[in-house]
C-alpha cells in the first residue's frame, strides 16, 4: 500500500496523549446520570465503577481526594448524578470519565443541570452585566408576568398602590409552576413585547423549592428575556432563591414586593439611588468574579495538561488494576493449592503413613548400601588409573632420559642433534640431570 511521505508516523504513546488532551480540551467537565455498576474500591481509596443507561455503559474513576466529599456510599445498581471531566487512560487507550461530585438522583440532578446550563449561557455572554439595559427613570404603564391567582401579584399591587397610585399595570397571565409553565412564559413575554405596550416587564413569583421554580431555569425562557425589546425584572422566590431568570434579566429584586418598590419612585430618591449604587457593585462582582472564574478555569485547564498530577492519577489507576489482578491471582493460587492439599489428604488416607515409612526406609537401606559399593569400586578403579598414568608419563619425561646420563644440547634456542650444525667457537649450552654447562666448540665431526 503507498503511503505519503508527508504522513506523520504516530507511537501509541503519542496517539493516546494526543486524544486524551483532544477530549480534556474539547469535552470539559459535563455531568452526567446513570446506574453504577462493577464498583471496585481498592484499598488506595480510589473508586472505580461503570456508568450505565439502557444502551451503553462507561468507566469511571473516582479518586480519594474527591470521594471523600460524597455525603453516601455507593454500591451497585445506584442512580446517581456525577460531574467531571471526560479524559482518556493512557496505558490502555480506554476512554472514561474522572468523577469529581457525586449525588443521588433526583434534586442532585436537577442541581447539577442548573449549574451546567449555568455556565454554558455564561459562556454565550448572556448573563454579562454590559449587555443588561437601565430600567426607564419614570415608567407609567408596566406589564407583569405572574399567575392572576398568586401571592406574588397581589404582593406588587399592594407596593405599587402604596407607593405609585399613578403607575398603570397590564397583567399577561401564565402559569408559574409546572411542566407547561416555561412554553406559558415565554408566549407571555412575546405577547408583551409584540404589543409594546409597556415600559418594562416583572416576572414574578413567590418562594418555592428548586424543583417548583424549575420553570423559570427553562433555557426557553432565558434565550426570549435575553432578546425581549422591554427591559425585564426578574422577581421569583425569596431572596435566597436565585433562578437563571434572576442572572439574565435586567435587574433581579428579591422578591416581588422589592420589584415593585425598586420600579416606583416616591421621596425617598435617595434611597433609590443608593440601591441603584448597590446593584451596580452586585453586577460589577459579579462580573469580575466571573471573568476571574473563567481565567482560572483556563488556567486550570492548562494546569491539567501539563501539571503531573494527571499522570500520576493514571499511574495510581493502573497500580490499584494491577493490585485488584494480584489480588485475584493469589485468590486462584489459594484455591489452587486448597484443592491439592485435600487431595493430597484424601490419598493419604487410603494408605497407611506406617507400612509406606518401612518401605521405603528398606529402599533407602538398599539403596545407601549401593551406593557405597559403587563408590568404593569407583574409586579403587579411579586410583589404579591414576597410577597406570603416573609410570607411563614418567616414562616418556625428559627429565628420566636426562637422569640415566644423557644431555640436551642447544644453540640459543635451537637443539642440536647434528654435528654440521656447530662451527668452531660457536658458544653451546648442555643441560644435564642437574644443571647446565656453557662452552665453547673447538672441532666438529659429523659421525
Amino acid at each position: 500500500m503507498h503511503q505519503d511521505k508527508s504522513t506523520e508516523i504516530y507511537t501509541v504513546t503519542r496517539l493516546n496523549r494526543h486524544a486524551r488532551l483532544l477530549l480534556e480540551g474539547e469535552m470539559g467537565a459535563v455531568a452526567l446520570s446513570g446506574e453504577i455498576s462493577n464498583l471496585a474500591t481498592p484499598g488506595s481509596g480510589h473508586w472505580y465503577f461503570s456508568l450505565k443507561d439502557n444502551q451503553s455503559q462507561l468507566r469511571c474513576a473516582m479518586f480519594r481526594g474527591n470521594n471523600r466529599s460524597v455525603a453516601f456510599k455507593p454500591k451497585n445498581g445506584d442512580q446517581v448524578l456525577i460531574f467531571g471531566k471526560v479524559t482518556l487512560y493512557e496505558p490502555r487507550g480506554d476512554y472514561q470519565l474522572v468523577a469529581q461530585t457525586m449525588a443521588p438522583a433526583g434534586e442532585g440532578l436537577l442541581k447539577q443541570q442548573f449549574e451546567a446550563l449555568k455556565r454554558s449561557l455564561g459562556d454565550e455572554g448572556l448573563f454579562d452585566s454590559a449587555r443588561k439595559r437601565p430600567l426607564p427613570e419614570h415608567p407609567t404603564r408596566i406589564g407583569i408576568i405572574s399567575s392572576p391567582t398568586g401571592a406574588a401579584l397581589h404582593d406588587i399591587l399592594t407596593v405599587l398602590a402604596r407607593r405609585a397610585p399613578h403607575l398603570q399595570v397590564v397583567l399577561y397571565p401564565s402559569q408559574v409552576q409546572g411542566e407547561p409553565a416555561a412554553m406559558q412564559l415565554v408566549s407571555a413575554l412575546a405577547t408583551a413585547n409584540r404589543r409594546a405596550e409597556t415600559e418594562l416587564l416583572i416576572l414574578a413569583r413567590g418562594g418555592g423549592s428548586l424543583e417548583d421554580l424549575w420553570c423559570f431555569n427553562d433555557e426557553r425562557l432565558i434565550r426570549a428575556i435575553a432578546a425581549s425589546a422591554l427591559p425585564v425584572v426578574s422577581a421569583v422566590g425569596h431572596e435566597v432563591d436565585i433562578t437563571l431568570s434572576d442572572l439574565v434579566a435586567d435587574l433581579r429584586a428579591p422578591t416581588p414586593s422589592a420589584a415593585a418598590e425598586l420600579i416606583s419612585r416616591d421621596a425617598g430618591a435617595q434611597l433609590q439611588q443608593y440601591q441603584q449604587w448597590q446593584q451596580r457593585l452586585q453586577q460589577a462582582q459579579q462580573r469580575y468574579l466571573l471573568q476571574g472564574k473563567r481565567r482560572l478555569e483556563r488556567l486550570e485547564a492548562r494546569l491539567g495538561r501539563q501539571h503531573p498530577h494527571q499522570r500520576l492519577q493514571q499511574q495510581a489507576q493502573r497500580l490499584d488494576q494491577l493490585q485488584l489482578r494480584l489480588q485475584r491471582a493469589m485468590s486462584r493460587r489459594l484455591e489452587q493449592t486448597q484443592q491439592r492439599l485435600s487431595n493430597v489428604l484424601l490419598r493419604w488416607q487410603h494408605q497407611h503413613p506406617a507400612q509406606r515409612l518401612q518401605s521405603r526406609q528398606a529402599l533407602l537401606n538398599g539403596l545407601q548400601l549401593r551406593l557405597h559399593s559403587l563408590m568404593k569400586t569407583r574409586l579403587e578403579h579411579s586410583s589404579h588409573r591414576l597410577a597406570l598414568a603416573g609410570s607411563r608419563l614418567n616414562a616418556i619425561s625428559p627429565l628420566a632420559t636426562l637422569a640415566r646420563g644423557y644431555s640436551i644440547t642447544q644453540q640459543d634456542a635451537r637443539v642440536i642433534t647434528d654435528a654440521g650444525q656447530l662451527q668452531p667457537g660457536d658458544t653451546i649450552r648442555t643441560r644435564l640431570a642437574n644443571g647446565e654447562v656453557m662452552s665453547q666448540v673447538l672441532e666438529s665431526r659429523e659421525a
